[in-house]
């Protein structure tokens, strides 16, 4: 058999992980190489606050990457243009109103980028984190997909299940994270 029959059988499927950062993309990470993807990570995070957070969530987040070997994309760092996206919704709790149109704002984006790179396949980190709805979540997502069009998907996935929560803190010990203690939105920190 050629050598192009074998590498089809064990191609790995690409997929775009949206990642808030390095601690909630960890086990994640290696739960996607376990299974036979191939993750390439999308940084895309204008909500995060101030600029210094936002750049070691960033250098983290690229260090991870860069160990495992795999591609890492930035996305646009436009803060204000997030803020007005947000307007009339500061006040909202987390799991709000708010969130929800932050998680429609990124996937919209992560799909357009995974879109443009030719990959039908995306998640998002966001669906880790047990401060999140994971409903605003899918929501975000699969609007997403319908507003991009194509062949492109939506991996929704609870990834808070099957031990990922306890591999995420002891891959957080391992690598020596910086370990945020809000979301990264100046309307979520504590005050």
């Amino acid at each position: 058999m050629s050598p192009s029959f074998f590498s089809m059988i064990f191609m790995k499927t690409k997929i775009l992980l949206h990642t808030c950062c390095a601690p909630c993309s960890s086990a994640i990470v290696e739960w996607l190489i376990q299974h036979d993807y191939e993750p390439i990570i999308f940084y895309h995070n204008p909500n995060i606050f101030p600029y210094e957070e936002y750049e070691i969530r960033k250098k983290e987040s690229k260090r991870f990457a860069e160990s495992l070997h795999l591609q890492w994309i930035e996305g646009e760092n436009n803060h204000e243009l997030w803020l007005k996206k947000m307007e009339g919704l500061e006040d909202q709790p987390e799991r709000g109103s708010r969130c929800l149109e932050c998680f429609r704002y990124r996937m919209l984006a992560t799909a357009q980028c995974a879109k443009s790179l030719g990959i039908s396949l995306f998640a998002t980190t966001l669906a880790s984190s047990r401060w999140k709805s994971l409903s605003q979540i899918a929501i975000a997502g699969h609007e997403a997909v319908d507003r991009v069009g194509g062949d492109l998907q939506f991996f929704d996935k609870n990834w808070r299940k099957n031990g990922l929560q306890n591999r995420r803190n002891e891959l957080l010990k391992q690598y020596d994270f910086y370990n945020q203690q809000y979301c990264g939105c100046e309307f979520s920190m504590k005050k």
